[in-house]
């Protein structure tokens, strides 16, 4: 369009086909009209191309709306220009008719997805202080003692989360929209589940939820889901909020979904949509496509897994979510990068020293604080974050030497001396039993110093791709091409013989929480490898060096 042209028009707008399939939504080409904001009437076109799936049409605010509908969303902006200053206006109209005022939404620009628009209800849930406290929660909990720029918080992944679920919907409304029946009830329930799954979760990641509940709740099923339900009732009832009990029900159902499939299984109809959030059926969903990308850059390291391409290639086919049988190696990728995250940070070896001195710390403070009765009561949970911490490192109070004494040897880096580890022979692992700081004490030899089961600490680390020792993609359904209506599954020795043959890992990691006991406690834990496998299962004995420290 000539220059002269962009100044004086100001708005665009589109006229196109309706377009139903998504092999005739790529190849055929997109008309803009210049539209005159003084007048209806089209003018000639200046511009042709071929349509992107990510572009946003530019309407005219009169444009019908049937015709807005064809493509799903449309962007719309008015311009002033007068004294050079700019005024716009956006305007969201979905498919399916309904429309959302931009005057309502609130952008943010995230460092991950860029621009983010939140809705008013949206809105409602997060400017609350019990969402506001995942600020205080960091996602990788105390990994960011080893990676420094791991600092980001579960608040910026949950806002990720809801808007890729709504980016899901949206790929999904452009090219199956009426055979969907994806309606606005649908897409409001959807990204509220993505924007609230991680509410209820505790301080320091999962290490509140798998490490220092079991050590003082015996016997407890206690799970950061089921608390999200839970405090979202409470938020519900505490502000107000009006809300369908029947999105509301569903909303704590898609949380749950996947530490639960039989709820998800339960459903009659648009059963898929039970697995955008959080997918029981086979674990690729969008919670995994932002903590992966935005873990990753944190930590800077790599990451060549490319989500939006399943995004933007996904197909629901007899109720479930498939994928294009070209995308296999792609989805592997999603589950390899989840892997490696957990081997080379999740799971680091200084990283699991620290949080076996934080659960330490906790659970000498936890009669004293009563910590695990903050679980009963979403009341009193959501008070609780990564702050306890602090607490109990300035709090004056007798009771709380030890726990104090553990944090200020975090804080000086006096950490639990890492001895050795080994990984568990493929053929032991299923019937693999947790070691325990009992097994290794027992196998220590009569001379020398006498090792006390205080002493050592045990890190039983599991490392799988989502479905323990069986393969995710075994459960994922692939399609031919977009013109075909059947689903299948692939076996890996169709697709490459470079896959992995084993799909989890067993590490049995040993600590001494004295420097001058690692020399000990490393003698006792080759005894327990020759005794429970008859070799050494370790890679290496322990550096000699890390025996004579003291």
């Amino acid at each position: 369009m000539p220059r002269k042209q962009n100044k004086k028009k100001r708005l665009l707008g589109a006229s196109v086909p309706t377009i139903n399939s998504r092999s005739h939504c790529q190849s055929t080409p997109l008309t803009l009209w210049v539209i005159s904001p003084s007048s209806s009437s089209a003018r000639p076109p200046y511009l042709t191309g071929n349509l992107c799936f990510s572009l946003l049409i530019v309407a005219h605010p009169q444009l019908k709306e049937e015709e807005a509908e064809t493509w799903g969303t449309v962007l719309t902006k008015t311009y002033s220009s007068r004294r050079n200053q700019r005024r716009r206006r956006h305007s969201l109209v979905m498919a399916g008719g309904w429309t959302v005022d931009g005057r309502y939404l609130k952008q943010l620009y995230d460092n991950v997805h860029g621009s983010i628009y939140l809705d008013p209800m949206s809105l409602k849930f997060i400017d609350t202080e019990q969402f506001q406290r995942l600020r205080d929660l960091k996602q990788l909990g105390v990994a960011y003692m080893v990676y420094p720029g791991a600092v980001h918080t579960r608040f910026e992944h949950s806002l990720g989360v809801y808007w890729l679920a709504g980016q899901s919907l949206q790929y999904l409304q452009a090219y199956q929209g009426s055979e969907l029946d994806i309606d606005r009830f649908d897409v409001q329930t959807v990204k509220l589940a993505g924007l609230l799954h991680d509410i209820g979760h505790g301080p320091f990641s999962h290490m509140f939820e798998h490490e220092f509940l079991p050590q003082v709740s015996t016997g407890s099923k206690w799970s950061h889901e089921q608390m999200s339900g839970m405090l979202v009732d409470y938020i519900v009832d505490q502000h107000h909020i009006d809300i369908d009990s029947e999105c509301l029900q569903q909303i704590k159902d898609m949380i749950i979904a996947s530490s639960n499939v039989s709820v998800a299984n339960g459903m009659k109809e648009k059963r898929f949509l039970y697995d955008i959030v959080a997918n029981g059926r086979n674990g690729i969903d969008v919670d995994k496509f932002d903590y992966i990308a935005r873990d990753c850059r944190a930590c800077g390291l790599g990451c060549n897994f490319q989500f939006r391409r399943l995004l933007q290639s996904m197909r629901v086919m007899d109720d479930e979510i498939c994928y294009p049988a070209k995308e296999y190696l792609t989805i592997h990728k999603l589950f390899s990068t989840r892997a490696d995250l957990h081997r080379t940070v999740y799971t680091h070896a200084k990283v699991k020293a620290i949080e076996l001195m934080v659960v330490d710390s906790l659970v000498k403070a936890n009669d004293h604080l009563e910590i695990s009765s903050y679980i009963a009561d979403p009341a009193e949970y959501w008070k609780l974050c990564d702050g306890i911490l602090k607490t109990i490192e300035t709090s004056p109070d007798p009771e709380l030497k030890e726990s104090r004494e553990l944090i200020l040897r975090i804080k000086r880096r006096e950490l639990y001396k890492f001895c050795n580890e080994y990984t568990v022979p493929k053929d032991k692992l299923d019937h693999f039993k947790e070691i325990t700081a009992q097994d290794i004490v027992c196998s220590q030899k009569a001379t020398g110093l006498r090792l006390r089961e205080e002493d050592v600490a045990v890190s039983n680390v599991k490392i799988d791709l989502t479905c323990g020792r069986y393969n995710p993609l075994e459960r994922t359904s692939f399609f031919k091409d977009y013109e075909s209506k059947e689903k299948f599954y692939i076996s890996d020795d169709r697709i490459s013989n470079l896959l992995p043959a084993s799909y989890q890992d067993r590490i049995v990691r040993v600590y001494a929480k004295k420097p001058e006991l690692v020399e000990a406690v490393s003698e006792a834990f080759e005894n327990f490898q020759l005794r429970m496998y008859g070799i050494k299962a370790q890679v290496h004995e322990t550096p000699e060096k890390k025996k004579r420290r003291r």
